[in-house]
């Protein structure tokens, strides 16, 4: 017992003698420190399996989150949306028209009918005069005739050039009904 309680008296001194000497000498002791730095550490890298599954995890979230956001179908909506708009505004346009004239819809000071089948709105052109109320309504309670977003040929030139590719018509009771075809919603129609 008394021997081995020497022996690690002995060892600690020659640590002790060792370390004295390796602090007087500062490379040893930047050697020594490095030494045992480098023993404790272990130093990894990624292998090209763990990159390549990282990367396959990175495509299969991005994959899930287009399918649920689904841009195509936005788009589609955002469409929708802007023709409910249109046919919101062309029908307040016509109202403003009507209220303006005590109830009766009026171009240029002569009594305009609308009409009681669905008749698309656009210029006069094709010899259908029925849609053509751009001139009753333009500038004075709107400032273009609004047109589809999609439609190729939907637009807007002037009030002798446009083609809104809505309709309206009147029922049997006078109200008036604009509508329009949409992309998610088929038949986007209002009536006042």
């Amino acid at each position: 017992m008394n021997n081995r309680k020497t022996r690690v008296y002995i060892s600690a001194r020659r640590r002790d003698r060792r370390t004295k000497s390796i602090i007087r000498d500062p490379i040893k002791f930047f050697h020594m420190c490095h030494m045992n730095h480098m023993r404790n550490v272990k130093h990894r890298a990624f292998t090209l399996i763990e990159v390549l599954v990282v990367i396959g995890i990175i495509a299969v979230l991005a994959a899930i989150v287009l399918v649920a956001v689904n841009p195509s179908r936005q788009f589609k909506l955002a469409r929708d949306s802007q023709r409910v708009s249109n046919v919101n505004a062309l029908l307040n346009a016509i109202h403003q028209n009507m209220a303006e004239h005590r109830g009766i819809f009026t171009c240029a000071g002569s009594l305009r009918t609308i009409p009681t089948n669905p008749t698309l709105v656009r210029d006069g052109t094709t010899g259908l005069t029925q849609g053509d109320i751009a001139v009753c309504i333009v500038p004075d309670y709107i400032s273009s005739v609004p047109f589809d977003p999609v439609l190729s040929d939907a637009h807007f030139s002037s009030t002798t050039d446009y083609n809104s590719g809505y309709e309206i018509f009147r029922d049997s009771n006078g109200r008036i009904t604009a509508s329009s075809t949409g992309e998610l919603t088929t038949t986007i129609s209002v009536t006042r």
